[in-house]
Formats: structure tokens, sequence, C-alpha cells
């Protein structure tokens, strides 16, 4: 009886297939603790609970989360912990720091990327499997030198490698969306780099002035450092008439690094 809520970006997940390749990419194991966003009517929890695993979710719909308490609460009291709330602000739904986690979650296309950028500050969850529109997933994996390459492109590869995923078809979902989805199959790297406050503002405003060359931006955003990114950029086989969507991600990191150290 629950009328879908567009501007929460609403679309429930009615394929029992899917929700099989979203355990079976995420390796979910008997144990496993899960931070699940935006539960909805809990379809992916109870798959996700009936396999043994402990979940952490945050749903802000209320009457959502009456409906979850009403139904998995009871079923699943020492495996379910569920809260109410924002995910931007709730990024772990409550789960204890320094524990060893996975998310799997059909993210909201509104706050995908403020969520993911959360996510990525630390601590870090061994896998992710995001149900995401398929632009968005497209802009996360993307590549140097391709136009949808960005800062939360580099941010997300600095710690996780993008391994292979999933389509998706509209049709999974009610009310089925205008746009085709994507299950983003993300694997913690063995040496993931978190970019701080200052690495990541100086990634951003990059991007943000995409257009101009490598060189100009960084006279402009590390004076004093010019002499060190200079070489940086040659090492790496870049000039500083490079333009940023150009340059490769360990190139970036080292970048990064200098307005670390700058801070």
């Amino acid at each position: 009886g629950h009328a879908p809520k567009r501007f929460l970006g609403q679309n429930f997940l009615v394929d029992g297939n899917i929700v099989r390749k979203s355990l079976e990419l995420a390796d979910v194991q008997r144990g496993d603790r899960i931070v699940e966003i935006g539960p909805g009517l809990g379809t992916l929890t109870s798959a996700l609970l009936q396999a043994g695993s402990e979940v952490w979710a945050v749903e802000k719909d209320r009457v959502l989360h009456a409906h979850l308490s009403d139904t998995l609460l009871p079923a699943f009291p020492d495996a379910f912990h569920l809260l109410e709330g924002d995910a931007v602000e709730h990024p772990r739904a409550g789960l204890p720091a320094a524990t060893d986690f996975k998310i799997v979650a059909n993210l909201p296309y509104a706050i995908a990327t403020p969520w993911l950028d959360e996510i990525l500050s630390g601590p870090l969850p061994s896998r992710m499997v995001l149900m995401l529109q398929l632009e968005a997933a497209q802009r996360y994996a993307a590549q140097p030198g391709s136009k949808s390459f960005g800062a939360i492109s580099v941010f997300l590869q600095a710690a996780y490698e993008i391994a292979p995923g999933h389509k998706v078809s509209a049709g999974c979902f009610h009310p089925r969306p205008d746009v085709e989805s994507h299950l983003l199959h993300l694997v913690r790297r063995p040496q993931p780099q978190v970019l701080d406050r200052a690495a990541k503002a100086l990634v951003r405003e990059c991007f943000q002035q995409r257009r101009k060359q490598i060189g100009a931006l960084l006279r402009q955003r590390l004076p004093s450092r010019v002499a060190e990114a200079t070489q940086i950029l040659r090492h790496h086989g870049e000039s500083e008439q490079t333009r940023p969507e150009a340059i490769p991600l360990p190139c970036w990191l080292e970048l990064a690094r200098l307005a670390t150290s700058e801070s």
C-alpha cells in the first residue's frame, strides 16, 4: 500500500534475480556485517538476513522505517539494526567503528556522490556492490582520457578496483525508472589510499576547470610546489599542457600528496 515517493528517489527493486546477483557479487557469507542504504520495502534486506549476515540499514522514509520495524526487526532481532535518518549524515548506518564490513545498496541518484564521498573518507568497506543509475556508474568507473573521468573517479579508484558488475534493466524496478541501472562492483585495493580534505580540494578544483591546462591550475593552487608538481607530471609522461581529465590516477595521487603536505 506504499506509494513510491519520487522526491526520495524511490524505485523499488522487484527482480529476485538481481537480488541474488547482488549477494553473489558481494560474496555475502554467514556472519558478514553489511551496511544497506535505503532498504525500502526490505527485499534486499530480507535476502541478506536470510543469508546469515548482520545488516545495518538507514532509511529516511518514516513510513518504510515503521514497516521494516514491524516486519524484519521482530524476525531478526539480533541481526538487523535499523536507523531512521539521512544516509549522507549516517553513511555507515550506525555501524560501530573499526569493524570489517561490506556495503550492498540500491542508491538514490541524488545522494549517490555525496554519500560515496563520505564513505571514501574511511573506514573503508572491503567490498561494495552499489545499484546506481548507469550514468553514475560510468562516471565512477571512468578512465583517464574520458570526458566522464572526474574528481569522484579519482577518489574512488584510489581505494577500489572496479570488478565486473552487472547491467540492470528498468523493468527490474517499481516504478519503472526512465534510465538503465548498473550494479557497480568494487573491491578494496590491497593498499587503498584515502585522500584527505586538502588533497580532495586540489583534485576538485582542477576538475572544476577541466578545460584549463594542468600546469596553470597547479601554479594557481600550489604556487610554492610548482617545480615538484612539474617533475611529477614529467615522471608520468605528462606535460604542463595536459588537461585534468587526461592525467592518470598514479599521477593524481602524487599531486594530491603535495597538497596534503602543503596543508
